[in-house]
């Protein structure tokens, strides 16, 4: 291991303290996230499960950068998103943080490559549509460089998603809900292909799941209840 990758190892790569969240709905003040706490390390595997409307996916966002607390601190690779505005935030996110969402999240009007391609414009390298095609073919989809979104079935929007995310080789993956609009074997092959690129890559892994296999799949499960996270053990979540 790399002096770099022990160091990444001891220090957090995602670091969140004392994180609120409140929104207004009338005359009420509602609490989504409240005193919340958690740290992540370089090449961990984090599930975050809850139910509906526990505000799992409020809590990515916070934790990507997407939105801000309330209150609390949260630090992405050493920096405090805090101290960021919008642009400084998605520039620290550029070519490091990938992200898989529930919807896929791919614009309609481009291609497959086309979509691969969109997160390196923020990151540019000499050889980016080169890998791009590559991570499309490691996905299973070389065939399908050319075809738009609604010329591709569910399953395979979200190999194009997988690969979009991490064509940059980030350090951290974000995923949403990455199997909740699949059917059950094909978001069993989405979870291989996640972990794998895990284990290959080293690239840590974030996901806010429903699904109770793909969150066994994960080094380290957590509960999102009453807006603070709880850890769970696999057998916990097996039951």
């Amino acid at each position: 291991m790399s002096d770099d990758s022990l160091s990444e190892a001891k220090t957090p790569i995602l670091h969140a303290s004392n994180v609120a969240q409140r929104v207004r709905s009338g005359e009420r003040v509602l609490t989504i996230l409240d005193d919340l706490a958690l740290h992540v390390h370089g090449g961990e595997s984090v599930a975050i499960l809850g139910s509906s409307g526990s505000g799992k996916s409020t809590l990515l966002g916070l934790l990507a950068g997407l939105d801000t607390p309330s209150e609390g601190d949260i630090q992405l690779f050493g920096e405090s998103l805090n101290a960021l505005d919008e642009d400084g935030r998605a520039r620290l996110r550029a070519g490091q943080v990938g992200f898989v969402f529930q919807n896929f999240q791919l614009l309609p009007t481009l291609t497959a490559l086309e979509n691969v391609l969109l997160p390196q414009e923020l990151a540019p390298s000499g050889d980016d549509e080169q890998r791009a095609r590559t991570w499309l073919t490691r996905v299973g989809l070389g065939e399908r460089l050319g075809h738009l979104p609604k010329q591709l079935s569910g399953g395979e929007q979200q190999r194009v998603a997988v690969a979009r995310a991490f064509v940059s080789h980030p350090r951290l993956v974000f995923a949403d809900e990455p199997t909740g609009n699949l059917d059950r074997a094909t978001g069993a092959h989405i979870i291989d292909l996640l972990f794998e690129l895990n284990q290959e890559m080293g690239t840590t892994l974030i996901l806010v799941t429903h699904d109770h296999a793909l969150a066994r799949r994960c080094g380290r499960c957590l509960r999102l209840d009453e807006g603070r996270l709880q850890t769970m053990s696999h057998d916990e979540v097996a039951s």
